[in-house]
């Protein structure tokens, strides 16, 4: 019999980014005693989901929301050393759109937390509070699944996706519901808009989050960045575990031999039996592109459509503050607004976030921000004057989550060489729990 360590002994992994998707293969492999070393070409870790300094102010390159569900994540956030309940604000499910809807779930178990939610919300009317419940307890009796014999089947005999914009009509739901419930769920989930989004997709979330245990709906709101919530301290974790993390170090070729895997970086070569490509799908791709058999895994990735998110951060005085710690805006350009301090004490700063497409990505940055102070001021009153603003557009936030995508899988062609990051297979969109799932999918197919 091959013991774990005869294994661990055979085995060495190199991992190419250090995301939540690359930190969450190389914790894992760490764990098992495997060798490993994390390649970074920035400076900081932590990819799309990162800490960033502005005008001597912690901020993130993007706000993110997690829910309770995210079984996973908050999993390794403390095996590597994190607190769920001081790294994070903890808030029963609520929506809340300023002074035009509002929902939120009491304490009871699921689903009756959700259907109560629904039936005492504000801002719809009887039918449509109805409306909504039952569509809910119609997918539930469905087990979230979008049923063949109303939507067909594929040739593989697969169930055909639809876009959430049809799952939604076929259901009979209004303009109104759709407008103040489901469409700022759907960007909220998916990033992506309900005319493009997968049907299927918004139903896996929706079962995980809303339908299977009531703490599973929470919605926790980091106090700390993102680069400190979690891989700055697997990094840590790592390095304790005789792994490496460099920084500053970027791949710029994978060379596949038949026995091991080279990677060249500015720095040298270095060989490997394994490795684990978890960087951001175009950066994949390029790095991909040179190795023939993966001709197929490259041509998913190029054929991914992208969606965007913009976060305006605002430094108002330190008195300034909204209503709640996070709440939405109906019909604005600014969709989700962040208190950050009521959420992690940097009291006066608010992050207002645009997810996906529209028309906000032509607009110059500058006036976007004017355009978000306007919102502010008309919708709270807020009269003062930023003392600075900050905008950060990720064009390419994340994938665009469309019917029936053809997602490449973890393992590649080439059994050495595997792939992570929330774009690859799986039942989420790109979320920070997908990314995770897959990191850890791929060190569990290193054997």
């Amino acid at each position: 019999m091959v013991s774990n360590q005869d294994v661990a002994e055979e085995l060495e992994v190199g991992v190419i980014g250090s995301g939540y998707a690359g930190m969450a293969a190389a914790i894992t492999l760490a764990q098992r005693g495997i060798p490993v070393t994390v390649f970074e070409s920035a400076k900081q870790l932590g990819g799309r989901a990162r800490g960033v300094i502005y005008n001597d102010t912690q901020l993130d390159n993007g706000q993110h929301l997690l829910l309770g569900c995210y079984h996973d994540t908050l999993r390794l956030i403390e095996m590597v050393g994190g607190n769920i309940e001081k790294d994070f604000l903890r808030l029963p499910l609520q929506l809340d759109l300023h002074r035009q809807f509002s929902l939120k779930a009491p304490r009871l178990p699921a689903p009756f937390h959700l259907l109560t939610a629904l039936l005492s919300s504000h801002g719809l009317s009887l039918a449509q509070r109805l409306s909504a419940a039952r569509f809910m307890l119609k997918m539930r009796l469905a087990n979230f699944t979008l049923p063949s014999h109303v939507y067909g089947r594929g040739a593989g005999g697969e169930g055909i996706d639809i876009t959430v914009a049809q799952l939604l009509a076929a259901h009979q739901q209004d303009d109104n519901l759709i407008l103040k419930l489901w469409e700022p769920l759907c960007i909220a989930a998916l990033n992506t808009p309900i005319h493009k989004a997968s049907g299927q997709v918004l139903l896996n979330v929706l079962r995980d989050s809303l339908t299977r245990s009531r703490a599973d709906s929470d919605m926790l709101l980091p106090r700390i960045d993102f680069t400190a919530l979690f891989p700055q301290r697997a990094a840590s974790y790592i390095e304790q575990h005789g792994g490496q993390v460099l920084t500053s170090n970027g791949v710029e070729q994978i060379a596949v031999h038949d026995e091991f895997i080279e990677l060249n970086t500015a720095q040298g070569a270095s060989k490997y039996s394994h490795v684990i490509c978890a960087t951001p799908p175009t950066v994949a791709a390029n790095l991909l592109r040179p190795i023939a058999a993966l001709s197929n895994t490259v041509a998913a990735i190029d054929s991914l459509e992208h969606q965007p998110i913009y976060t305006v951060y605002l430094q108002y005085p330190a008195s300034v503050r909204l209503p709640c710690p996070m709440l939405g805006l109906h019909q604005r350009i600014s969709q989700w607004l962040f208190d950050k301090g009521q959420i992690s004490g940097q009291h006066g700063l608010i992050a207002a976030v645009i997810s996906a497409e529209g028309i906000h990505q032509n607009l110059p940055q500058d006036e976007l921000a004017q355009k978000v102070i306007a919102e502010l001021r008309e919708e709270f009153g807020i009269a003062n004057t930023p003392l600075w603003v900050k905008v950060i557009a990720e064009k390419r936030a994340t994938f665009c989550c469309s019917p029936n995508l053809a997602r490449p899988t973890q393992l590649s062609p080439l059994p050495r060489l595997l792939l992570a990051g929330d774009y690859t297979a799986g039942d989420y969109p790109a979320t920070l729990e997908g990314a995770i799932a897959s990191g850890i999918k791929c060190a569990e197919l290193i054997t």
